[in-house]
């Protein structure tokens, strides 16, 4: 027998035009943590599809137990003990907990589903995981990071030996992502072996008991133990030495761009903010998931409606309500969700590029100007540095980071004033991440008044002149940056300090 549980020999896979691994070889042991990590395009996902049989390696081997297998649906992986647990939770809303944990292979009597049969086996697996809800609660009515449990329980019930979690906490919140660890931590001392894949390097670094790098579709080193550091984890992953991933340079600070003035949103209507950014400022609004940071930004860009309080841009009262009026004003916003709400997917680059402009740039006749948009999406694609084929890709088809870039390219074709930015490095590897952070800089430094919603209290701090701290709707303090620390922000964001008034 084995000592790995897992092997996995020299694995490879092309599509048309890429290749997205090479002869990538890794073991995986009983009852161990290996996090794989890379740039986005760094095969990542392509390896863990393969494992969970999703789709076939082109060359290469697999060994479960020593012995040599392949799977060619998830169901002969699943038989193999192999789960991979998707960034999109695989449940249906509509049906129980119990139902979803063994949707598919439920429990019969008489040519009937037992529905207690259901019921009694789920509460074992929900145990197993710590989630404390009855097998008959409808999956949509739990929070996001009850889903993911429910997720985990229903991978055990087919017996799971080694769980693949894509990038499992990136709609968790900080008390959710905990419980996850320490259900990770759990299964791991039940022998589950775990491959765990994030952009969160501290997560990695707390979870792991080894590192894979993948650079270019191609194994790059392994890290082990004290090896597993956040700077051994970057140069490896892009290449090079990051001595100073956040690289601010001062430059001089212009005239009041927006004052939001006592202003309520429908979500925390007991609340009034009021907050400034200046010309050339980078101004970061720091709190909990569910603060009120992106309600306050929704606000301002007249995507939901304030109940009071009013909007200076300039030296003038608007009234903005909707994203429409917003734009007119020099106002863009890139949202938190990009997918959902920042690009349509199936669209091409330049389409994407184009869209916020389309009334503007409309020739004479009001047709679109198609040689505007190409003209606009070739200036954004050398700007931003984008990577793809050509203006006529597909969006869905470019990495996370790349996807990000052509969202900003979209608003920036348009010169605005204000720039929002919601969670602006969220799931980009960290690579891209450097980029849009001197991309962020550059813009300040051409006069742009930036306010930014960030969840990572190093981004925070890395890039912001000042911040805002907001716990539960309300602004608990403003922050200089010779303040920004992590224990300041956090003492604010859960409000254990004395309130003190933001200064406006």
């Amino acid at each position: 027998m084995s000592e790995h549980l897992l092997e996995v020999d020299r694995l490879s896979k092309s599509f048309p035009g890429v290749r997205a691994l090479h002869q990538v070889s890794l073991t995986l042991k009983p009852g161990e943590v290996l996090s794989v990590i890379g740039e986005n395009g760094a095969g990542k996902s392509t390896l863990m599809k393969i494992l969970a049989g999703v789709q076939p390696a082109d060359s290469g081997q697999i060994f479960v137990d020593g012995k040599k297998t392949s799977f060619e649906t998830t169901r002969a992986a699943m038989d193999h003990g192999i789960v991979l647990i998707h960034q999109e939770l695989n449940l249906c809303d509509n049906l129980n907990v119990g139902q979803n944990i063994f949707l598919g292979r439920e429990p019969q009597k008489l040519g009937i589903v037992d529905s207690r049969e259901i019921s009694r086996r789920s509460e074992e697996f929900l145990k197993r995981v710590g989630l404390s809800v009855s097998p008959q609660t409808i999956v949509g009515r739990l929070t996001i990071g009850k889903q993911q449990m429910v997720e985990i329980a229903k991978a055990l019930s087919v017996d799971a030996r080694v769980l693949i979690m894509d990038e499992p906490t990136s709609s968790l919140s900080s008390k959710e992502s905990a419980s996850l660890f320490e259900l990770i931590e759990s299964l791991r001392d039940q022998g589950v072996s775990i491959i765990y894949i994030s952009h969160r390097l501290a997560e990695v670094k707390r979870l792991s008991d080894r590192v894979i790098v993948l650079r270019d579709g191609e194994y790059c080193s392994e890290l082990i133990g004290n090896e597993i550091t956040h700077a051994n984890m970057v140069s490896n992953m892009v290449g090079r030495d990051i001595s100073q991933f956040y690289n601010r340079t001062p430059h001089p600070i212009g005239e009041t761009v927006l004052k939001v003035n006592q202003l309520t949103t429908p979500h925390w209507p007991q609340h009034p903010v009021s907050l400034e950014v200046k010309a050339g400022e980078i101004v970061g609004l720091a709190g909990l998931v569910g603060s009120g940071r992106t309600e306050l930004l929704r606000s301002i860009f007249g995507i939901d409606r304030p109940l009071s309080g009013s909007l200076e841009i300039g030296k003038k009262t608007v009234q903005i309500r909707n994203p429409k009026e917003a734009v007119h004003h020099g106002i863009a916003l890139v949202p938190e969700d990009r997918k959902q709400h920042g690009l349509i997917i199936d669209l091409s680059v330049q389409d994407n590029v184009g869209i916020a402009g389309l009334q503007k740039n409309a020739n004479r006749f009001g047709f679109a100007n198609f040689q505007r948009q190409k003209s606009d999406t070739d200036t954004m694609i050398d700007r931003l540095g984008i990577k793809t084929p050509s203006a006529r890709q597909i969006a869905k088809f470019l990495s996370g980071g790349n996807q990000q870039k052509v969202v900003l390219g979209k608003w920036l074709s348009m010169a605005p004033k204000l720039l929002l930015l919601d969670e602006p490095t969220r799931g980009v590897d960290i690579g891209a991440k450097q980029e849009i952070y001197q991309l962020i800089e550059k813009l300040a430094s051409e006069s742009m008044a930036i306010l930014f919603v960030s969840s990572e209290l190093e981004e925070v701090i890395g890039i912001s002149d000042r911040a805002y701290v907001m716990h539960e709707g309300q602004l608990t303090g403003e922050l200089d940056r010779s303040e920004l620390n992590e224990e300041s922000i956090m003492r604010l964001a859960t409000n254990t300090a004395e309130h003190k008034e933001a200064k406006t």
